[in-house]
């Protein structure tokens, strides 16, 4: 098996943006890999045959970002000494990850990005990207509790930040009961870098801020966990 450290930026065929690999590297989430790729076209034929057969998207912007995204995701894999695997899509839209990783993948406009884990180290794990512009005013409410709204009222960009932490903790939160959640269902504490969930998880977050904003929320394996699968 490939030995790692720490966060690192692997992508495919040198298609980076030199701000984010920066952003990336900042990052450095022990055991996790981070990778991004450019969108480019051509990534729709990135797709394994049964990945495609598990999804149902109508346009080719869609499946280009997916195709990118779990590119991203199999050059991380492959890094680990996880051979090439289809990482196929649930009916409820959740990507399922082979028997020994964990992970999660997202993607804007035009950057596709990809968190991966082995599961010996991490129960969930889960990572965002947006455009580091500020939220809508008028999304506020309806994204963060009045507490979140005090803590960062100084911050121009506190409610993207807001934004990213909560879409990383559902995507981390999600495999692990199948709950959906709300983004009130889900409080960010900025200080301490933590979330919980109504459902009683409690993630640790890590995020960066440069041309976008990228959050990545996990939860490790627990002394004991490591002690029943060793």
């Amino acid at each position: 098996m490939a030995r790692y450290r720490g966060s690192e930026t692997l992508t495919s065929d040198g298609t980076v943006d030199p701000s984010l690999q920066q952003t990336i590297d900042a990052l450095a989430v022990p055991g996790l890999l981070i990778g991004h790729r450019v969108i480019s076209q051509g990534d729709e034929l990135a797709l394994l045959y049964e990945e495609r057969e598990s999804f149902s998207f109508p346009t080719i912007e869609r499946r280009r970002a997916s195709g990118a995204a779990r590119r991203v995701a199999r050059d991380l894999m492959n890094s680990m000494g996880v051979a090439d695997l289809p990482i196929l899509r649930s009916k409820f839209g959740a990507p399922l990850w082979p028997a020994r990783v964990v992970g999660s993948m997202a993607h804007d406009n035009r950057i596709a990005v990809a968190a991966v884990g082995l599961r010996r180290d991490f129960d969930a794990v889960g990572i965002d990207i947006e455009p580091a512009v500020p939220l809508p005013s008028d999304m506020l409410e309806l994204i963060a509790t009045s507490q979140e709204q005090r803590a960062i009222a100084d911050n121009q960009l506190g409610a993207k930040l807001l934004f990213a932490a909560k879409e990383a903790a559902y995507k981390a939160a999600y495999p692990l009961d199948h709950e959906f959640l709300d983004f009130h269902d889900i409080e960010v504490d900025l200080a301490s870098r933590l979330a919980t969930t109504r459902t009683g998880h409690t993630l640790a977050l890590h995020w960066y801020i440069s041309s976008h904003v990228l959050a990545v929320a996990t939860v490790q394996k627990t002394s004991m966990d490591h002690l029943s699968s060793s």
